[in-house]
């Protein structure tokens, strides 16, 4: 009955099948408590299959008295309490999976159970991750069944140094401990577990060095010890691993070199290095990381040349360098890279131009650069082409481009006159100064007009790698009280918004999460980050950062997190009756003319901005007024940019691949509200077409403040009375 739409609660009739052994309805819809009497009724069971469903209360006591039950999953539901003291009668049991629950924890009474379990001899499988555990892991783990392969204690709220118990459990291949309190260091002795091949310790509090006893875990084929208080140095002896494919040591408080010894592991696929104390140079042996696709060492101390054997790795798919030190020139080698996706190597002292052999790297699909002292002309291929695509804004001696760049044309200077070098010094420097004076005239004539009652934040583009606070999948689990329904402030197409304290200034943000079994929800999240990450505006919702990871099941995960607005969107103030959508917000009885205008001009303000004052156009494609969010001075803030687009010159973007940008586009957007442009605009242009700038808003005195209502305007011109 597996993974079909069944919903209700448990089919009663099964329970008069006494001769049942193997039961499956794991992937449903089913609700309600668990039967009390199944294990009675169904007394030959041996396969009880019931997880992925929506099932309430504790655990029937009357389960265990199935004898014969080998294979017990009731994992990913909502069941409460403890898990009963009796699960011992359960001899044949090799699998039992009660992972993603509410079960709890917090005394000694509460885990007898794991006292109990050491009479199941034969089991292999246990997992207890995502539910409410608390406190020290009882010692009585060291004697669960001496066939146990796969541990899982992840996502809990346990305490205390590393459970000693689990150096009795020789043939463990997989242990799981991450995001827990853990303390203390990892001893030396689990490198006896010489069968591991999987050693997931992250996001805990452990400390001290890093163990070089992992080394003798000869199978070991992934070692997750990232979010950590690790310190000391990376020990070079990891390097006899030769069956590891993923190691994350990010986020601790590691110094000294990158061994080099790391580099020829044959079967290394993923390396994450990033955010630790980590000097010195990149060692040349990264040639040999031949199946390397994954590198990331940014926001360490590193420095010197990057060698040109980094170009040998053919393999790599995302390269991640930004925030170190490294000098020197980037190696032309890096063209030879052909599945490369993502190169970040801004913050960092390189010099020289950029490698035209970038540009001919066919997947590229992100490159930044940003923040160095690189200079020459900009390669005029592949990538280059993509203005959205790259980031070189921080090197002062670029030239060329394209025009979306705004960089000076590039100059050649004639060394066989004097004449000439005259006139190149013109150029060069007579010519700029007067055109940038020009600019800052006029500039702060615009300014003082346009901005007489705000000042305008002076905010730089964002590069690709910039700093936002890093957020996990726990984090967010907490801050919206795992996703509960009372925190749901709002739902859409492809996800779901939530309420919560994030951050520890104790604001409300509002995230939004990203329903990624839903068609176009994955493209949906790329749209809004790409549209998003280098646009700012006071009439735009301000995205404070970003979570891309997987979820406590191992699934993909997405969400971004917004500034909260109080007041809610449009759509519900003008048709509520008390006027107000927030608990937090002052009750309104009606919106004043005045205030409607002024939302007129700030949605306005925020489409000029959008359609001639960004590097390339976005198109909205979805403006109504639920996307029209109000902070608690009234003021309009244009959101929800999974729709969006960008168009382009198509003299300028004739070469780009890039999957957002459209030289024209297809009527999108939501259904009933004019094809993506709303009558929400239409009802703008109603109101506004008999008035001038300053009827509308006394900072719209030079006209460009309605700039986006007349292009909504001119689409329904015919239509106006």
């Amino acid at each position: 009955m597996g993974g079909n739409n069944f919903s209700g609660s448990f089919p009663q009739p099964i329970l008069n099948l006494s001769s049942l052994t193997e039961l499956n309805a794991a992937d449903n819809d089913l609700s309600g408590d668990l039967p009390p009497n199944i294990g009675n009724s169904l007394p030959n069971l041996e396969m009880l299959e019931l997880g992925s469903n929506f099932f309430l209360g504790r655990i029937p006591p009357s389960l265990t008295n199935i004898s014969k039950l080998y294979l017990c999953d009731i994992s990913r539901n909502k069941l409460t309490g403890v898990v009963p003291n009796s699960i011992s009668k359960l001899s044949k049991l090799t699998w039992l999976n009660l992972e993603i629950n509410k079960l709890q924890a917090s005394n000694n009474q509460d885990w007898q159970f794991m006292n109990s379990l050491p009479n199941c001899t034969d089991l292999q499988m246990l997992s207890l991750s995502v539910n409410l555990l608390e406190g020290n892991v009882p010692n009585s783990v060291g004697n669960l069944s001496s066939q146990l392969l796969l541990l899982y204690l992840a996502y809990n709220q346990l305490s205390g140094e590393f459970p000693s118990g689990i150096a009795n459990l020789h043939k463990l291949i997989s242990v799981a401990l991450n995001v827990n309190k853990f303390i203390g260091v990892v001893p030396d002795w689990i490198g006896t577990l010489t069968n591991l091949q999987k050693v997931t310790l992250n996001n805990n509090f452990f400390t001290g060095a890093i163990p070089s006893s992992f080394s003798n875990m000869s199978q070991l084929e992934q070692l997750h010890i990232d979010s950590n208080q690790f310190d000391g140095y990376i020990p070079p002896i990891l390097g006899n691993l030769q069956t590891l494919g993923a190691l994350n040591i990010s986020n601790n408080n590691l110094h000294g070199n990158i061994p080099k010894e790391l580099f020829r592991i044959p079967t290394l696929r993923e390396i994450t290095l990033s955010f630790n104390n980590l000097h010195g140079p990149l060692h040349a042996d990264i040639g040999n990381a031949k199946q390397l696709t994954y590198f990331d060492i940014s926001s360490n101390n590193l420095s010197g040349n990057i060698p040109s054997t980094l170009g040998n790795c053919d393999s790599l798919q995302d390269i991640e360098m930004g925030h170190n030190a490294f000098s020197g020139s980037i190696p032309t080698s890096l063209g030879n890279m052909t599945s490369l996706q993502i190169l970040n190597m801004s913050h960092n002292n390189l010099t020289g131009p950029i490698p035209v052999s970038l540009g001919s790297l066919q997947l590229l699909e992100q490159l930044d650069l940003s923040f160095n002292n690189l200079d020459g002309k900009v390669p005029p291929e592949g990538i280059f082409n993509n203005a959205t695509s790259i980031r070189i804004e921080g090197n002062q001696e670029l030239c060329g481009g394209p025009l979306e760049l705004h960089l000076l044309a590039c100059h050649v200077m004639p060394l066989d006159s004097s004449k000439h070098r005259l006139s190149s010094v013109v150029r060069k420097i007579v010519i700029p100064v007067a055109i940038v004076v020009l600019l800052s005239v006029v500039i702060s004539v615009v300014f003082l007009i346009r901005r007489q009652k705000q000042k305008t934040e002076s905010i730089s583009l964002p590069s690709i790698g910039r700093e936002f606070q890093k957020i996990s999948y726990s984090d967010i689990v907490r801050a919206t009280a795992g996703f509960a329904t009372s925190n749901l402030i709002g739902q859409g197409r492809y996800g779901s918004v939530y309420k919560g304290q994030l951050f520890g200034d104790g604001n409300v943000v509002a995230i939004k999460v990203f329903s990624l079994e839903t068609r176009g929800a994955q493209k949906s999240f790329i749209a809004e980050c790409s549209s998003l990450r280098n646009v700012r505006h006071r009439n735009l919702v301000p995205i404070l950062t970003a979570c891309s990871t997987i979820d406590s099941t191992g699934n993909d995960f997405k969400a971004l997190v917004y500034e909260f607005m109080p007041r809610g969107d449009l759509h519900h103030l003008l048709n509520s009756s008390r006027g107000s959508v927030s608990e937090d917000s002052p009750v309104l009885t009606n919106v004043s003319l005045a205030q409607r205008l002024s939302i007129l001009a700030d949605v306005s303000d925020a489409l000029a901005y959008l359609h001639h004052e960004h590097q390339g156009t976005i198109v909205h494609c979805d403006l109504k007024p639920s996307n029209i969010l109000l902070d608690d001075d009234m003021v309009a803030h244009v959101g929800d940019f999974g729709l969006a687009r960008f168009k382009f010159d198509p003299t300028t973007s004739a070469s780009t691949s890039d999957t957002n940008s459209t030289s024209s586009m297809a009527i999108t957007g939501t259904i009933g509200m004019c094809s993506g442009s709303s009558a929400f605009n239409f009802l703008g242009c109603l109101q506004l077409r008999n008035r001038s700038p300053r009827d509308i808003h006394p900072e719209a005195a030079n006209g460009r403040y309605v700039q986006g209502w007349d292009e909504h305007c001119k689409v329904h011109r015919d239509q106006l009375p």
